[in-house]
This record gives structure tokens, sequence and C-alpha cells, in this order.
């Protein structure tokens, strides 16, 4: 099909549940040279592990899901957007279970189905346990024995509900982490808070047969996750 605003050939819509995504999929054979030039770091790049790890990043027909599809579309701002996560998923200080508690910390607070999705999975791969897991899912500080951990978590806590950070913590953080990881840190917050926008402007929920996660009610109770 045709776009009607760009003129550019695009697929069918991806729908899943109740809300068509907004931005059709790009085929790889619908690309131009600069989105092809996208696609193939975002597809030959350290994400590419056998066909995108524990969570689908594209689908049979080589499209590209989540926030990777919209990066296609303004290849400008997607080439170095998917540098930027390249960088701090896989060059900053901190290990895969730190890292993975803030990035979950901010699909938790922003109820990024997909962001959780993808992540839930990463995240289970660095070694969180179930009931870590279900605590960042519904909001709960999980009982964690690493006090780096720790500061983690209560770092990407503030910077997503508050954008800020208190005194007290950025002292710690400062003293535990160094001043290098925490500007890492809340780099990583503001770009996860950036894709979970993106997510939910174009209506990009899990691929589809994958559950979305349950998210508590704002009363402490369970929602529905469909």
């Amino acid at each position: 099909m045709i776009d009607p605003v760009s003129g550019e050939h695009v697929d069918d819509l991806f729908r899943h549940g109740p809300l068509a995504a907004r931005l059709p999929l790009l085929s790889p054979g619908s690309l131009g040279d600069e989105q092809r030039a996208v696609y193939e770091a975002l597809t030959g790049g350290p994400r590419a592990d056998g066909r995108g790890g524990p969570f689908g990043f594209m689908d049979g027909q080589g499209r590209l899901l989540g926030p990777f599809n919209a990066m296609l579309y303004s290849p400008a701002v997607g080439m170095p957007l998917q540098d930027l996560g390249a960088a701090l998923r896989f060059r900053t200080a901190f290990t895969k279970r730190e890292r993975e508690i803030a990035t979950l910390v901010v699909a938790a607070h922003l109820r990024s189905d997909y962001e959780w999705y993808a992540h839930e999975r990463l995240g289970r791969r660095a070694g969180l346990s179930e009931h870590e897991l279900d605590a960042l899912r519904e909001g709960r500080a999980p009982m964690l024995a690493d006090a780096r951990e720790r500061l983690v978590h209560e770092a990407a806590r503030q910077l997503a509900a508050e954008n800020d950070l208190a005194d007290a913590v950025y002292t710690e953080a400062v003293a535990t982490l160094g001043r290098p990881a925490l500007v890492e840190l809340v780099t990583l917050v503001g770009y996860y808070a950036a894709l979970a926008t993106q997510l939910r402007v174009f209506r990009v929920g899990v691929p589809d047969g994958e559950p979305a996660p349950c998210w508590p009610e704002p009363g402490g109770g369970r929602a529905s996750a469909g």
C-alpha cells in the first residue's frame, strides 16, 4: 500500500488488541538507502542475537517491531537513537541486572507493554527472579541483596517519577556509582522514557500471540491484561 501522507510503500497496519498501530510496519524491500542503513545497524549490531534474543524485535517477514519500526521512518533521528540505545545496553558501567532493573522501573512507571515485554525477558536472562520481576511490575521495591542494585532501583524510581534526584540519593549515587555511571543512569531512564512515549503515541503493543503485562490497578488491585 502507499502511505497517503509520505507516498512511501508500506505494509498493512500491525494490529494488536483493540487499537491499531499508527505506523505501518515497513518491509525490508521497501526501504530507501538511509532506512536500510538503520535497519542493518539494528539487525546486524549487538541486538541481533539469533532472532533478537529472548524477545521478538522482527516478524516473520523481517519487519521491525516495537520501537525499532519508528526509527526507520526518520533515519536522521533513528540512526543516532539506535546507537544511543546500543551504547546504553552494551557499553555502560552497569551489570546486566542493574541495567534491566532500571529499565523495568521505567517500563512499569509508564506502563509500556512492549518495553516491559522485552525487558522482562532480558531481565530474566540477566538473573532477575520472578519475585523481583513481580515487585518491579507492581511498582514495589524488590528485595535486593546487593547495595548497588538497591541504589540503582531507587535512583531510577525517583528519576522516572519525579524527573529529579533527592540530594541524599544523588550524593549516595555519586559515592557508590561514580559520576560517569550516574550520567549513564540518568540518560538510560530518559532514553527508555522516550521510547515508551513513542510506543504509546504510535499504539505499539506486544507482538501477536504474546500476553500483555498485568498492571496493578491504581487502588492496589490487579488489572486485567486483556
